[in-house]
Parts: structure tokens; C-alpha cells; sequence
């Protein structure tokens, strides 16, 4: 993320063009440091895949599906899962990929997500991704910073970083089940913040790769300036054609699935 840019959304701001029409400036990006390592747009493709199993972690539920022809892509890159009956689909973070298969971890929390975690084994979702840019891997000494459902993508990206440490915050005993997913995790739970066991890490040069609430991640920002944060926005495409993602960067529009999810904070 630009310097001291923070993801809000706003109306009456210059919106960027639109994905179809602007060939040139993507190629451009393309060309940008890491630009290739935080994406892979040319794998992304949509199936309908067969859930394998739904296990509860704590108050979360991680969903199997099988992986059919579909790459995992980049820690911090999503899906959109779309659960039977339900006409729109939810963006998910990809929690594991083990050999053959998908996994997400999530929260239900409104209609969609409730529906995906009461899908049963047998049952078949329209799966499509990997989609928006992840985290840029190429960190020598990286510290892993999670919130809440905000470790969903840690598992993957642990193992794609050879395991580094981690702080993960919770606001209660049966949330911090999570933990358990996350190798070499320090956790903390309510009240105390994520933020307090960080200082001395982060002046001894641990680059900070973060997901979580939005006040967590400000609060990363102020601390670790070179942070890579993966920021939320409610979305229903997830490839920048509904602009429902939309947040404020620099003064300017930007879809947070195309530009993001995961932005650098300096």
C-alpha cells in the first residue's frame, strides 16, 4: 500500500479505468517489482468441485473441496466459493493446499458464509480463482501478524515461508482453536492486542506480513511501515467488474480485487 494510504471506502474520487480497456496500463503494472510474485492471473480458472470434508476449529469451519483442475496460486491471493442456492458467491483466502485438494477457513457470519459452512461431504461448490495479487514471498526474516479469521491465509503462507513465527490475536479461548493451524504461533487473546508483543520483534528487523480487522492493520501500519496487509472489502465479482470492492487509496478509487487484497504500507 502507498504511504499513508488506508483503504476506506468513498464516493466522488477519480475511479481507475476499466479492466477491459486499459490493456496498456496493465501491462505496465505487470512490469512493476513483484508484480509477477504477488499474482497469477493466468492460472485462474472457475469449476465446480465436490466438498471432500467440513471440519469445526472452533467457532470456524474448514472446508475440503477437491482441487480438480485449479492451482492454489500465491498465499494471499482468494476464491470465490459459491454454496449451493445461494446466488452470489463469497471471496475466501486459501487456507492449505495439500496434494489434490482446497482449503478454507471461514467464519459464518451472514447468509453465504453460513451456507458454505453447512456444506456436507458429497456436496459441490462453484469454485473460481485463484484471483487478486498476495503476498511477495522474497522476505529474509518475515513475522506473521493475524486477527481473528485474519490467520486464514497463515497455514499456506507459513508453509510457503519455511515456517516463520507468528503473533496471532483472538478474542476468545475457543477462537484461538485457530492457533493450532499455524506453526511457531505466539498467541494472544483479548485484551491483550497483537500489537504488544511486536515492538522488539520488529526492531529486529522481522518484516511484518499481516491479515486481520482494519484496526489491527492500522495499527501494524504506524509500527511496521514496510508491512504487507491484507485489507477486506465486501465484494461479489472478485475480478473488478462490479466495483463493489472499491476503497480509497492516495485519493483514488482502486477495486481491492484487482489492486489487492494484500497492499504494502509504504
Amino acid at each position: 500500500m502507498r504511504k499513508h494510504a488506508s483503504p476506506r471506502n468513498r464516493g466522488n474520487l477519480p475511479v481507475p479505468p476499466d479492466p477491459l480497456h486499459w490493456s496498456a496500463e496493465r501491462g505496465q503494472a505487470a512490469t512493476r517489482p513483484g508484480a509477477d510474485q504477488r499474482s497469477s492471473r493466468r492460472l485462474r480458472r472457475r469449476e465446480r468441485l465436490r466438498v471432500v470434508a467440513n471440519e469445526a476449529i472452533g467457532p470456524y469451519a474448514l472446508i475440503r473441496v477437491e482441487r480438480g483442475g485449479l492451482e492454489p496460486g500465491i498465499p494471499g491471493q482468494f476464491f470465490m466459493l459459491e454454496a449451493p442456492g445461494r446466488p452470489l458467491p463469497r471471496p475466501m483466502s486459501l487456507c492449505q493446499a495439500p496434494p489434490g485438494e482446497l482449503v478454507f477457513l471461514l467464519e459464518a457470519v451472514g447468509p453465504g458464509t453460513r451456507a458454505l459452512a453447512a456444506t456436507e461431504r458429497g456436496d459441490e461448490l462453484n469454485v473460481y480463482g485463484p484471483l487478486g495479487n498476495g503476498y511477495r514471498l522474497d522476505v529474509e526474516r518475515p513475522l506473521l501478524v493475524g486477527g481473528g479469521i485474519g490467520v486464514a491465509p497463515f497455514p499456506y503462507l507459513s508453509e510457503q515461508l519455511g515456517r516463520p513465527p507468528a503473533i496471532l490475536g483472538f478474542r476468545s479461548a475457543r477462537h484461538a482453536e485457530a492457533a493450532a493451524l499455524v506453526p511457531n504461533a505466539e498467541v494472544v487473546v483479548e485484551p491483550t492486542l497483537v500489537t504488544e508483543p511486536l515492538g522488539d520483534l520488529v526492531t529486529q528487523s522481522y518484516k511484518v506480513l499481516a491479515c486481520g480487522p482494519e484496526p489491527m492493520l492500522e495499527a501494524l501500519r504506524a509500527i511496521a511501515p514496510d508491512a504487507q496487509l491484507a485489507w477486506e472489502a465486501p465484494m461479489a465479482c472478485g475480478y473488478g467488474a462490479c466495483y463493489g470492492c472499491s476503497v480509497e487509496i492516495d485519493g483514488v478509487l482502486q477495486r481491492l480485487c484487482v489492486a489487492g487484497p494484500v497492499l504494502e504500507a509504504a
